[in-house]
Parts: C-alpha cells; structure tokens; sequence
C-alpha cells in the first residue's frame, strides 16, 4: 500500500511521465520524501548526477535558481532545467530564488519544472504569481525565510500546493541548519487544519539525517537535502536514511 501511495503521490493514475499529484492526505502518515537538491551535486557532470541520484531513490529533484539579485549566489536558469529533464523522470522541483520570478515561471514551467516555488520575499504581485503558475499547469509552492513570520504565508495557504520553509538563509549550500525555524512547521499546519486545507511541508537548508530527523519529528513532509546526498559514499543508503527519520516520533 505504501508503494502504491507513493507512485500516485508522483505521478497520479494511469500517468507515465514527471507530473506530479501532491496527495495531501498521504504526507506525513508515512515516512517523509526526500528531495536531493543538485546545488551540491557535480556541475561537471550534473546529468549523471541526476540520473544516480533518480536510481538511488529520490522522490523529487530539487532545483535551487538563484539570480544575484534576491540572493547574492547565481546558480542556472531554465536552459539547464531543460537539459537535465531527460535524465530523470522525477518530479522537478524549482525553488526560484529570484526577484521577479513571474517574469521568469512560464520559461521554468516550459523547461520541464514541475514544481514551481517561489518567495514571499520577492518584489512581486503575490497573487498574480500563484494564478500565474497554477494558470500554466504547474503545482505552486511558497518558501518562507528563517527571518520571516511564517503567518505572512497563512493569508496564501488556500491556493498553494506545497510550503516551502528555508533552514538556512537563501544564497548558498552548505550551511548550518537553523533550528528555530521548527516551531514555524507546526503553526503552518495548526493554520491548515483551521482553514481545511492541509499541503505537505518541505525543509530546505543543512538537512542531514540528524536534522532531518528533527524536522520529520517537528511534521516536515519533505527533506530538500544536498551535501549530505551529493556528497556521500552511498547516495542510496543516505536516502534510506533520510526516508527514515522521525520513524521513532511518538
């Protein structure tokens, strides 16, 4: 049964390709997705390492856009996403660290981006954004900074599929996790449950299998999790591992 749970969460019936269904009522019953995110990953040869990381396992790739501008770091564009998408028929996850990403999500969605993310942070008209993703057939997903009060996302709740909440500052991988962003997992979806409509949480930012477990005990759904994956021995068993946390919650 979990099997079946987890090919509808990816796919949804009768479906072949990366087009993902978010089944809101299967996240955190079982154990939490992972999402390795290829800002660690080989940029010398980043096709492969999608493709290893597809064949170890993983529910979604996560990609970080960044623009220099809304974060200091740039990173790739839409181009990029278009050559990988032939190497791994997981969902994409696009994290859009960019200022103006409603400039920018038609040509993301084109590429093969599945998931759109974008920041309550950025200089955009909000609501237009979300029409804007959802208008091009994409799932749309809103991240929250460490700094920022995860209730400015409540008002959005309704018309999102996925949240997105930041344990590191945006621009650059390899940071320390923050911890203090845990209680915002909890209030999110204390909201959700108020105003009936429940999305699955992601964790981007020092995931590992230690603060993943962390998060998947504070209710995370999915763990975004780059060096500790990219970097190890054995991508399988480290997604293994992931999968795995918070199996011991209470």
């Amino acid at each position: 049964m979990l099997i079946l749970l987890r090919i509808l969460i990816r796919f949804g019936p009768g479906e072949s390709g990366p087009k993902p269904i978010i089944c809101r009522l299967c996240f955190s019953e079982f154990m939490p997705q992972v999402a390795p995110s290829i800002l660690a990953a080989d940029f010398s040869r980043l096709g492969d390492e999608v493709a290893k990381v597809t064949s170890a396992g993983a529910d979604y790739i996560h990609i970080d856009v960044m623009d220099g501008f809304f974060v200091p770091n740039i990173t790739i564009g839409p181009s990029m996403v278009k050559s990988l998408r032939p190497y791994s028929d997981l969902p994409f996850i696009s994290h859009l660290m960019i200022t103006h990403p409603e400039r920018h999500a038609k040509a993301f969605a084109e590429a093969g981006s599945d998931i759109i993310e974008v920041h309550i942070e950025a200089e955009q008209d909000l609501e237009d954004t979300l029409r804007l993703v959802r208008g091009l057939g994409k799932k749309v997903g809103l991240a929250v900074n460490p700094p920022t009060p995860v209730q400015q996302v409540y008002p959005y709740l309704d018309r999102i599929d996925l949240l997105l909440i930041m344990s590191v500052n945006p621009g650059f991988g390899g940071q320390q996790f923050i911890p203090e962003v845990l209680p915002k997992i909890a209030a999110a979806k204390s909201e959700m449950d108020r105003i009936g409509s429940r999305v699955p949480v992601e964790i981007d930012g020092g995931i590992n299998t230690e603060t993943g477990d962390l998060a998947a005990r504070a209710g995370a759904d999915i763990l975004a999790a780059g060096t500790s994956v990219f970097k190890a021995p054995d991508m399988r068993k480290v997604i293994d591992a992931l999968r795995a946390c918070g199996s011991s919650k209470d």
